[in-house]
């Protein structure tokens, strides 16, 4: 009985997920809003490109960075797994990051909205971006710190000698990282198989989300990564090509929950370094250049389902017409992000069922009915234990009686 109201819980929970949106047939803009997070499943960038092509209003987000809040598994009820006889599960893992926009600079209390994506979507648009920074960053350091003789030949100086050359030391592990034994731990984005033993079982490395605040990479026991080991670390079956064991590098990938450095959404220009007359310099000075939003924002506001007029975000869609449907459902989506910050799941999934209290969506409390079911199942139990205590004791008379009318003998 408990398994049954536990497993109604999951259902319920699942069905009121921001992500089945009632549709609306006013226009296509309505059909893509409804089905932004069907299923959590990431959306390729040609998708975005064609999204971005139809002139769909975007808010300006310029003067907004993205804040990683939180990440958490959710165990839900999955059609394609209840048909499969050897699933041996109908509820599939769901991967989700929630994350803030928040004011440039400022402590985010006001004027923020609040987002929740799949996962995968998440960190394949984060470390896309976080590794072209990283390479922009290695090619600005090997220009200004790059040695140059002088013109006797004799001595040899620092390009800029006002700038932090510490950055060749740790460009250069970057770039010789498979040489030095490690691997980048952003390679294990998607699932995949990392070891076979002789039984033909396999094991699977992919990224989980670690205590809601950090992502790391684990094992798995399916192809799809939706069980995790954790009594497994990825680093015992990570070998390379000649046998030897490698480790992982978590450099960029912690890039990707760094509470305390949000990134900023605007696009900053390089700095032009090729020579130029004092007009040409004015004149671009001189001219009002319209502010640009980074790919990696413009692609997890598109994607995201969104919670913005709770937190007074001036920006959003909630003033512009054809997103009904993001207008309409957007109390849910609140809602449903409040409960996966509430510790309604486990690190992996599951409901919380502790202490006597089922978590449910809305916090830790149990409501009167829980309460009452509760109850019940517990006097039952303890009265049918009653009940097969008498019945045995009367059994056992019944049995000695019998023996003492025939003598009190055995043969």
């Amino acid at each position: 009985m408990l398994f049954k109201f536990a497993l109604a819980m999951v259902l319920a929970t699942a069905s009121a997920t921001p992500f089945e949106a009632a549709m609306s047939t006013n226009n296509s803009k309505d059909k893509y809003a409804s089905s932004l997070m069907k299923n959590a499943k990431p959306t390729a960038r040609s998708q975005l490109k064609r999204k971005l092509d139809e002139d769909e209003y975007s808010p300006d987000i310029t003067g907004y960075s993205i804040k990683f809040e939180q990440c958490q598994f959710v165990k839900a009820y999955y059609d394609d797994m209840a048909d499969d006889e050897d699933a041996g599960t109908i509820l599939a893992t769901k991967r989700f990051v929630i994350f803030r926009l928040c004011p440039t600079g400022s402590e985010c209390n006001y004027n923020y909205g609040e987002y929740i994506v799949s996962m995968d979507e998440y960190l394949e648009a984060y470390t896309q971006y976080a590794q072209e920074q990283q390479e922009s960053w290695c090619e600005t350091c090997e220009e200004n710190c790059e040695e140059e003789e002088e013109e006797d030949g004799d001595e040899r100086r620092r390009k800029l000698e006002d700038y932090d050359c510490s950055c060749v030391d740790t460009c250069y592990k970057i770039e010789n990282m498979e040489d030095n034994g490690y691997i980048d731990a952003t390679e294990f984005l998607e699932c995949q198989d990392i070891y076979e033993d002789q039984y033909g079982n396999q094991l699977y490395a992919g990224p989980y989300c670690s205590g809601g605040e950090k992502i790391k990479i684990g094992v798995f026991t399916d192809e799809n990564c939706m069980f995790l080991d954790t009594s497994k670390d990825v680093e015992d079956y990570l070998q390379d090509g000649d046998g030897y064991s490698i480790k992982l590098s978590h450099a960029l990938l912690k890039k990707t929950y760094d509470q305390d450095d949000p990134v900023s959404c605007l696009v900053v220009e390089e700095e032009e370094e090729e020579e130029e007359d004092e007009d040409e310099r004015r004149r671009k000075l001189d001219e009002e250049e319209e502010a640009e939003v980074t790919e990696m924002c413009q692609q997890l506001y598109e994607e995201a389902a969104k919670c913005e007029t709770t937190h007074g975000f001036d920006n959003g869609y909630a003033d512009y017409d054809g997103y009904a449907n993001q207008v309409a459902n957007e109390e849910v989506v609140c809602e449903y992000i409040s409960a996966l910050k509430s510790g309604t799941y486990s690190e992996s999934g599951d409901i919380v069922v502790s202490s006597g209290k089922i978590t449910t969506g809305g916090g830790t409390a149990t409501s009167g009915g829980q309460k009452f079911a509760l109850t019940i199942f517990i006097a039952g139990t303890v009265g049918l234990g009653v009940y097969a205590a008498m019945l045995h004791t009367q059994l056992t008379k019944g049995s000695n009686a019998d023996l003492s009318k025939q003598g009190g003998a055995m043969a």
